[in-house]
């Protein structure tokens, strides 16, 4: 028998869940904001986050930007056939790019040999093919594809905590 998620935690780390689920404010103190959303201080927000970073229940906390709202229309997902012993270092040269906002690593196979995806954001689709060019010339890599973005999908956080804190 496994107990809920919620039924593991303590009333403070409830709270806490309860109002990161929807996402972080954009105001210039959102740590304090939450925590007065909570009912709890910011000291003990920022306790309840980083004893769950340090046991790895939280890996990060980072923005989901709208590219769209940003200017950047052109989108692609550019999947890349990396030979095994150079994945971490082309990975890192690909992030590096300002226009990639993710890359990252996922099993190849006998019917799709790409094992590193980067997202690429651009203003025209024209930005975009010409920084997809310069990023195949920067790590060396000329197998890849790139997956041109037909529809925005919403992103919608998970909900872990229902009803009051």
């Amino acid at each position: 028998f496994v107990q809920p998620m919620e039924s593991q935690l303590s009333d403070i780390e409830k709270k806490v869940l309860a109002v990161i689920q929807h996402g972080m404010p954009i105001t210039p103190t959102p740590y304090a904001d939450m925590a007065n959303q909570a009912g709890i201080s910011a000291d003990e927000l920022l306790d309840v986050l980083n004893g769950w970073k340090q046991t790895g229940i939280l890996r990060r906390i980072g923005a989901i930007v709208s590219h769209f709202q940003l200017g950047l229309t052109a989108s692609m997902m550019v999947v890349w056939q990396v030979p095994p012993a150079r994945i971490e270092e082309v990975g890192r040269i690909l992030a590096a790019f300002r226009e990639v906002s993710h890359a990252y690593q996922r099993p190849a196979n006998d019917r799709w040999p790409f094992n590193l995806y980067t997202m690429v954001h651009g203003e025209t689709c024209e930005q975009l093919k010409a920084t997809v060019e310069q990023m195949a010339a920067a790590c060396g890599i000329d197998k890849y594809q790139g997956l041109e973005t037909v529809e925005e999908l919403k992103k919608v956080p998970p909900t872990y905590i229902t009803g009051n804190c």
